[in-house]
């Protein structure tokens, strides 16, 4: 061969893209199980309920004024019956809940999807309700109000087990539906009509709402009473809170947590975005990259729709997100990111070895070597749906790396050389799972690695001769004349 280098160089370069291939169309599985998970998601989200975001209680009244206007003059005069339709909203002076949720994973297949099922014990305080009583507009006109009704909002009615309310003592006959003309979605109790009666009206109104509610994902709740105080407690040890407040206290431990949250109207503009009549939004994280996220879900065709919406285009909330702390479609797709690297630097011990001991590697068994590295990351996606990421790791890192082990110590003649070789092969799959455990710190780890790579490279080779290694080359490749 004349130009043994330029040849094998080709060679190496065809091997490389066609492992990059192989690493694309790995992280395409990696993609397209995620999508399935998803898909598994909105599965259990339209067979259960979506995440939850609950609005109140507060107290609602519709009423109607009526009155008469003229038209024309002398025998053409006409009387012409006009009207008015009037929402009243009265929003709490306080509440406070006691909450805790229980986990209740459902699954679709092998996918699991966090599920949950919340108990909360409410005690809630309307002030002066004589802003519920409307005042007319327009002289000699007639007022008519239904009774006032205490209604609670929740983004998926679906979800809703069990609700009882109670005021002055006196237990309520809840009934579906809101009455109100946007948050349609929870329950209502109508007050006697008595209470309301002309000179009747309380100046204070106390009653306590116990709740069971199912959801998925994340809870929140719209904090529009004039102070919110909120416990929520749950045998979850990964929460993820979120929204526009988070818990002004939280205990976090392995076996789950413990959250309150303390709000006023003085910090919030929750309460005039419900009287200005703006949509509710729901806390969504998804990932901790989105934790300020605010999302809204609406009835569709067959499911939920995620809309997004801006903070301040929608009534402020705060909560928690259920998240999974090893998410292994994520982490399997970004340790398939640092794939062709970790296959180079393993490519580049390779001809270390073979540079400095005089051997010949032929770009078949580098290919070879590559494609069990690109297994490995098959291998972990498809184990961890099975069981936990990190064992899912261990086992597919061992398989790979004692295949790797047994190859070298043939192709590098030496059983000697195919330990080390192994020993490398653990370090860089330890490497790796330290830079997906070490999301933050990961560009630092990486740099300081590729750093000692580069090191240790030019250590060992620092007294070689590479002019005199390729002459030698050259010559075991020129045939004899």
């Amino acid at each position: 061969m004349r130009f043994p280098l330029m040849s094998k160089a080709l060679a190496m370069g065809a091997v490389l893209m066609g492992l990059s291939w192989a690493l694309w169309s790995v992280q395409d599985v990696v993609r397209e199980r995620e999508d399935r998970h998803g898909q598994a998601e909105r599965s259990v989200v339209n067979s259960l309920a979506a995440s939850q975001t609950l609005l109140g209680p507060m107290l609602l009244r519709r009423c109607t004024e009526s009155w008469q206007t003229t038209t024309g003059e002398g025998n053409s005069l006409k009387f012409v019956p006009e009207q008015r339709e009037l929402q009243l909203i009265l929003p709490p002076q306080t509440v406070q809940a006691n909450s805790n949720v229980a986990m209740e994973p459902r699954h679709r297949g092998i996918f699991k999807v966090n599920g949950y099922a919340l108990k909360a014990q409410v005690d809630v305080v309307w002030g002066d309700l004589q802003a519920l009583v409307p005042k007319p507009q327009h002289a000699n006109s007639v007022i008519q109000c239904e009774a006032p009704v205490v209604s609670v909002g929740i983004t998926d009615g679906r979800g809703i087990r069990t609700a009882r309310l109670s005021l002055r003592g006196q237990e309520l006959p809840v009934r579906s539906g809101t009455q109100h003309p946007l948050h349609v979605q929870g329950f209502h109790a109508a007050l006697p009509v008595a209470w309301m009666a002309d000179g009747a009206v309380p100046a204070r109104l106390q009653g306590q709402l116990t709740l069971e509610l199912a959801g998925t994902r994340a809870l929140a709740v719209a904090p529009v009473a004039d102070r919110t105080e909120w416990t929520l407690s749950a045998a979850w040890p990964h929460p993820s809170f979120g929204g526009r407040f988070l818990p002004a206290e939280r205990q976090i431990t392995p076996q789950g947590f413990t959250a309150a949250w303390r709000v006023t109207s003085l910090a919030t503009t929750a309460q005039r975005d419900l009287l200005k009549g703006l949509p509710l939004c729901q806390v969504s994280m998804g990932d901790q990259s989105q934790a300020m996220a605010m999302r809204r879900y609406t009835s569709v065709d067959s499911g939920m729709e995620e809309e997004t919406l801006k903070p301040g285009s929608c009534v402020e909330t705060f909560g928690v997100d259920f998240v999974d702390p090893v998410n292994p479609y994520v982490l399997s797709d970004r340790a398939t990111k640092y794939g062709l690297l970790f296959i180079v630097l393993t490519f580049v011990g390779v001809i270390l070895v073979e540079v400095l001991n005089r051997l010949r590697v032929h770009p078949i068994q580098y290919l070879l070597v590559g494609m069990a590295m690109t297994l490995f990351f098959l291998l972990l996606v498809s184990l961890s749906e099975h069981m936990a990421f990190a064992l899912a790791y261990t086992i597919a890192a061992g398989a790979c790396t004692g295949l790797l082990t047994f190859y070298a110590s043939h192709i590098l003649d030496g059983w000697r050389r195919g330990l080390v070789f192994g020993l490398g092969t653990s370090a860089l799959y330890g490497t790796l799972y330290a830079l997906l455990q070490l999301e933050q710190s990961a560009l630092v780890l990486g740099s300081f690695m590729l750093f000692a790579v580069l090191a240790v490279i030019m250590v060992m080779t620092r007294r070689l001769d590479w002019y005199a290694l390729f002459d030698q080359m050259r010559g075991q490749d020129t045939p004899a004349v």
